[in-house]
């Protein structure tokens, strides 16, 4: 009597060369590289195509064209992000972002992005928080829209399939080698097995886990982060978030929804209740443009301290601009408060308080292709950890995933097309099959109340500012979130698989703040946008980045890492920027 196989449950089966996960502008541009490449490739995202988070990205894209500053360069570009980053940035992936930011940002203008542009027909840049010179490139306060649309009829053009609503729950690893992902279609509940010899991991951060966030529901919850970490991804100086000075603060629906740092860029002004223009007691050179750490403390401060308004903000104010040019820089913002509160900012000034915004922190990459240390698994965007080291400098996120994107493709494909074996593993799939099954069953508890929970639990004990005591509250908290998971309440017969999905997403949400808040005891200083009010200097000892693993008993694990040095001459620039000490004639008034 011949023995049975174990068969795998049903699912569909989709070969590609190389399998990018994510359809943000990162994904995107990273498949794009490897179509060129000659490879065959596919796209999967969890979100419709034209609604995923890049299109939220407001302000604008850096490059050092010195089109408006004719001092400017690229080696100055290096400087003004490295200071940003409080000297955690990885100084090889900087240089690059800055020396190639320049051309790409060509490139994607001349594929459609239409950037705003002189009289002499090159492309217009304007101030930015932090910026030594104007260099920002932009499309009104649409640029994320405008550089994801020009992005999207490329890869119309390339036909290179998107394939939205799949949700990904895990990446098939096995020895140490990825070969694909699993899938369930998030309205039908249909699953995929994608293989692939290569896979790009484009999946975003994980800003949606606290109470008051610029990402929107199902976006930019840690799935990126779990799925890394399960796959045997180290992550890096994940305590590293940027709140967003500006946030919209009501009605409770949009709360937390990016108010642009063009606003301030084009001359938005701060005050306080008291008619107070703030800036001038935290930064009284940069004023309005200081570093957005220490405008969103300053803006925490205020309200904490009983100088905000009463729905807990402070009052952001351009109306001292006309309509006219309101509307033109700004058209979205100028929309968005009419929409939402019927505000009209030429007349009546903003509420705004700080929101979580950017995961600095994401999966440890090499500069130069992004390669994870998983054989045929690459990562761009802001899953990524590196760049942007304790503070974002704004602009750069778009310059990022055009830049590395376009790398990480171009490695991925390389690896497929050198491959003489495509490997497989019959056991990872039906292990991957499995996870999906423990979800689905009767509980007493719903995904979404459990969310809410974490972002409420992240935004007072990890929040804006944080405390020895708090953080371990947090994790305390965190760890009976943890208990009540296996009590979920998933039947995708009567409900649909939208519960399916924010099951994952919950558990990918609840790795992701153990992971920050482990780190963020860690890291006892404060440094940009991590700051302790136990530790509140920065120290030399803490000049180091921090790594996360998953053991094999998934446990989480944490180890430091030194920091790379700097060539002596870009070190020399990085000396002389910070010596500035007057910044008459650089910055708006």
């Amino acid at each position: 009597m011949k023995k049975k196989h174990n068969s795998i449950p049903k699912h569909q089966t989709h070969i590609s060369n190389v399998l990018i996960i994510g359809s943000g502008g990162a994904g995107l541009r990273a498949a794009i590289e490897a179509k060129s490449s000659g490879v065959e490739v596919t796209v999967i995202g969890k979100r419709i195509k034209e609604d995923v988070h890049t299109v939220l990205a407001a302000g604008g894209i850096n490059a050092s064209f010195a089109n408006v500053d004719k001092k400017d360069t690229w080696q100055q570009h290096f400087a003004d992000t490295m200071i940003e980053g409080y000297g955690l940035s990885e100084p090889r992936m900087v240089e690059l972002m800055a020396k190639e930011s320049p051309e790409l940002v060509k490139e994607i203008d001349e594929w459609g992005a239409n950037f705003q542009k002189l009289k002499n027909g090159k492309i217009d840049q304007r101030f930015f928080g932090a910026h030594t010179f104007r260099r920002t490139c932009y499309s009104g306060d649409y640029t994320g829209r405008s550089i994801l649309m020009t992005l999207l009829k490329k890869i119309k053009s390339m036909k290179i399939p998107v394939h939205d609503s799949q949700y990904v729950t895990e990446l098939l690893v096995h020895e140490n080698k990825c070969f694909g992902a699993m899938t369930f279609n998030v309205k039908n509940g249909e699953r995929t097995v994608y293989l692939a010899d290569s896979v790009v991991l484009a999946a975003g951060g994980h800003t949606r886990i606290w109470r008051k966030s610029s990402s929107r529901r199902n976006e930019n919850t840690g799935d990126g982060f779990y799925l890394a970490l399960k796959a045997g991804c180290t992550l890096t100086d994940m305590e590293l978030v940027q709140f967003h000075p500006t946030g919209m603060v009501i009605p409770e629906s949009v709360s937390g929804t990016l108010v642009t740092e063009a606003v301030r860029g084009e001359g938005g002004r701060l005050f306080n209740n008291q008619g107070e223009r703030f800036m001038s007691n935290y930064d009284k050179n940069r004023m309005e443009l200081s570093t957005r750490d220490k405008v969103a403390m300053a803006n925490y401060t205020e309200i904490v301290e009983g100088r905000g308004t009463k729905n807990g903000g402070v009052l952001l104010d351009i109306s001292h601009k006309s309509k006219e040019f309101i509307i033109k820089k700004l058209p979205r913002m100028y929309r968005q408060f009419l929409d939402t509160l019927m505000i009209d900012i030429s007349k009546s000034p903003m509420e705004v308080s700080p929101t979580a915004h950017y995961s600095m922190g994401g999966v440890v990459v090499s500069p130069e292709d992004h390669f994870t240390g998983v054989e045929g698994l690459y990562a761009a965007g802001e899953v990524t950890g590196g760049l942007h080291g304790a503070n974002r400098l704004g602009g750069n996120s778009l310059a990022e995933i055009l830049i590395f994107g376009k790398r990480a493709g171009a490695a991925a494909a390389l690896r497929s097309l050198e491959m003489d074996v495509q490997y497989r593993s019959k056991q990872v799939i039906a292990k991957a099959h499995k996870k999906i099954d423990s979800f689905i069953k009767k509980g007493k508890y719903v995904a979404r109340p459990l969310q809410r929970e974490l972002r409420n639990l992240m935004w007072e004990n990890c929040g804006v500012v944080r405390d020895e005591k708090k953080l371990k509250k947090g994790l305390k908290e965190i760890n009976i979130l943890k208990s009540k998971i296996k009590g979920l309440d998933v039947r995708p017969d009567s409900e649909g698989f939208e519960d399916l999905m924010l099951a994952f997403d919950l558990e990918g949400s609840i790795l992701s703040a153990e992971s920050t808040i482990i780190s963020a005891i860690a890291r006892k200083e404060s440094r940009g946008a991590h700051q302790r009010t136990d530790f509140t200097k920065t120290s030399k000892s803490f000049s180091k980045n921090f790594h996360i693993n998953m053991d094999n008993e998934k446990n989480l694990k944490i180890t430091t890492s030194p920091l790379k040095k700097i060539s002596k001459e870009l070190l020399k620039t990085i000396t002389e920027t910070k010596k500035i000490d007057n910044f008459s004639g650089m910055l708006l008034e």
